[in-house]
């Protein structure tokens, strides 16, 4: 008998739970059924393995950073709009680093379920570089360079990879400033 009100989002929800507590790497079904209170078998009604738990877990983190990104931007423009989607990114990959972790391998390109994922996300990407007089070319070149560097620079704040002693806060804020500051090089081409 299925436990009352168990979806695949409640399964999901309490994978990316685990996932920032324990590793994306840690996570097994039957430590996933344990904290559902469910049998291991029961896990198939709603996900075909670990391998679609993990794909599953990289599609609600990217609706989720998505989410963030799109309220940030709202009721900015141009530079402060592009700053205000960077610091979305950063404070959830950093808050949320199991399911950063599953996000790591998105290919928008994959198939058609990942394709629409950040459509609304690229959406925005195109309308502020497009405000900015920057072409969709190399719009695409920032999304790449940006999305570099955002998941470079949270995945080694998630692995404590810093061991200097200035402040990760404030590497991060003067990164994104020289990275803004590139792109302006971009205007008009």
């Amino acid at each position: 008998m299925a436990r009352a009100g168990l979806d695949k989002n409640v399964v999901v929800e309490k994978a990316a739970q685990l996932a920032n507590k324990m590793g994306i790497d840690q996570i097994q079904l039957k430590t996933l059924a344990e904290s559902l209170n469910i049998q291991p078998p029961s896990l198939y009604n709603h996900i075909r393995g670990l391998d679609d738990l993990r794909h599953e877990l990289m599609i609600y983190g990217w609706k989720q950073v998505e989410e963030r990104m799109l309220e940030a931007a709202a009721g900015a423009d141009g530079y402060a709009a592009w700053e205000a989607v960077c610091r979305a990114f950063y404070q959830y990959a950093t808050e949320n680093p199991g399911v950063f972790s599953a996000m790591l391998w998105y290919n928008k390109y994959q198939d058609k379920e990942t394709q629409g994922v950040t459509e609304k996300l690229f959406s925005i990407c195109f309308a502020i570089t497009s405000s900015l007089n920057i072409s969709e070319e190399n719009c695409n070149h920032l999304i790449r360079t940006f999305r570099a560097f955002l998941e470079g620079f949270s995945l080694l704040v998630n692995n404590n990879a810093f061991g200097h002693s200035l402040s990760v806060e404030e590497s991060f804020d003067l990164s994104l400033k020289v990275m803004i500051g590139g792109m302006k090089e971009l205007e008009g081409k």
